[in-house]
């Protein structure tokens, strides 16, 4: 009777997401992640806010372990996405045995790299800050922050592993209900530590840090009440250690991408850095301000991921088509409304989080220039996301280091030389811009590829019904 409930369950998914009209099954699955990274990147901001009440060396401290926390992020995308995607598709081709394996194997290794991270952090901890870009005089506010997020780093490490399980399973409310809670503990923790008992930037620590652990909390409770499909377990650890390479090759696009977000981070805050704090602080807001912004659309793409992964692995190649086409065109209008509507209030937008003349002047410029390149985007992104769901990874890989890695760092690096500050404020649109027109032919490339299989597919099944 159990496996006869199990084996209902599992048919009614892979109907679910190979059946239903593709726009709608994006919505459905794209609205439970986009709540999650708007509540996530509300508490982002809630830790800007009230951190930088305490000053503009403690807001620029923010910044620097933002790129603390891509790093611990870079892994756990890397184990997830790369797990995730083997999955989904997995799924889709009804290989459960398989999804276990390598949802168990890639839990257990984030787990392992987020203590990792947590021991040599804290072993080297000022030289680690010093090199995220921390001034001496953002220095003691840093060091305080970034230690909880340290503590924390193996919870949110393997967090992001379970967030992306859930989601390419196509049960992204399930992750939602682990993200916002989490979430929405660290704003009233925020409030609680910071503002009642006065704590300072420990208070903005230890919240962060308690969060995490709920949110991971609530998010293994998913897997281990039988609501998922593929199930954790040690006894479930690959054996073979090709799957571990499958599992980083598939995820190492998150990687580079997580990764260079934190190597450019750095470069960002140490060029921000020759014109004091107020640059530092002023580049950090707007980093906030912007990604919490574009995890509108981001949102509707994620809710492409599994409907791309689970298509392919069931060889609905047509399914993989519209959906890319509807998450572009759903992310140009999303965050094209949002961009023309900001553009008329840069200089509030940041003096909301730090009202400081120097902090709004310098913000409001890179602001504008950022919220220029949400047109941009959509397309690079989704493109992204598309390579890496259906398990071209080394196409996803390079355009994943295009926008933080390979065109931003050289970039930014030049134009403060030639620009100054202004150079500082606008390396972001323009990296964005040239990342957005690299994608451009290898997307044509694929969905006309996409088109072939889908023929051969259809040439294939009818000449099966003519000789049944």
């Amino acid at each position: 009777m159990q496996e006869e409930r199990i084996v209902e369950r599992q048919d009614s998914q892979y109907i679910k997401m190979t059946e239903t009209p593709v726009s709608k099954l994006i919505i459905m699955l794209g609205i439970p992640t986009t709540i999650s990274m708007l509540v996530t990147n509300i508490y982002n901001m809630a830790d800007t806010y009230f951190v930088s009440k305490l000053g503009t060396s403690a807001s620029g401290a923010v910044g620097i372990v933002f790129g603390l926390m891509a790093i611990i992020q870079a892994f756990g995308f890397m184990f997830g996405h790369g797990a995730g995607s083997i999955i989904s598709r997995r799924l889709g081709a009804k290989d459960f045995e398989s999804a276990t394996r390598f949802a168990s194997t890639s839990f257990f290794l984030a787990l392992l790299a987020g203590g990792s991270i947590t021991l040599l952090g804290l072993a080297f901890l000022e030289p680690l800050v010093r090199l995220l870009g921390s001034t001496d005089t953002i220095l003691p506010y840093a060091k305080t922050y970034a230690a909880y997020i340290l503590i924390a780093a193996p919870f949110m490490a393997s967090s992001c592993v379970l967030n992306n399980i859930l989601r390419y399973e196509g049960r992204a409310a399930l992750a939602m209900v682990g993200l916002t809670t989490g979430s929405i503990l660290n704003i009233f923790g925020d409030w609680l530590l910071m503002q009642c008992f006065g704590l300072g930037v420990e208070g903005a620590g230890i919240s962060t840090a308690v969060s995490q652990m709920v949110s991971f909390s609530l998010l293994l409770f998913m897997f281990l009440s039988g609501k998922t499909e593929s199930k954790l377990s040690m006894k479930w650890i690959t054996k073979d250690f090709s799957d571990v390479t499958l599992i980083c090759k598939t995820g190492l696009p998150s990687m580079m991408r997580q990764g260079l977000s934190s190597v450019s981070t750095m470069v960002l805050n140490g060029q921000a850095g020759i014109y004091g704090d107020a640059a530092v602080a002023a580049m950090s807001i707007v980093n906030r301000i912007c990604f919490f912004i574009f995890s509108v659309g981001l949102g509707i793409g994620q809710g492409f991921q599994p409907v791309a992964a689970f298509n392919y692995g069931a060889k609905k190649y047509d399914r993989v088509r519209g959906g890319f086409f509807f998450t572009w065109g759903a992310g140009e209008v999303l965050l094209g409304g949002i961009a023309i509507i900001g553009m008329f209030f840069p200089a509030q937008m940041v003096g909301f989080f730090r009202d400081d003349p120097e902090v709004i002047a310098i913000g409001s410029v890179a602001l504008t220039a950022q919220l220029i390149s949400l047109f941009f985007q959509p397309l690079s992104v989704g493109a992204n996301m598309m390579f890496q769901s259906v398990g071209k990874n080394k196409v996803a890989t390079f355009l994943s280091m295009l926008r933080s890695g390979l065109y931003f760092i050289p970039i930014i690096l030049l134009l403060s030389r030639m620009q100054g500050l202004f150079g500082i404020e606008i390396a972001q649109t323009v990296a964005d811009i040239l990342a957005f027109f690299t994608s451009i032919p290898f997307v044509v490339w694929f969905l006309k590829h996409l088109k072939m299989l889908e023929n051969e597919r259809q040439t294939s099944a009818g000449k099966y019904t003519k000789r049944g």
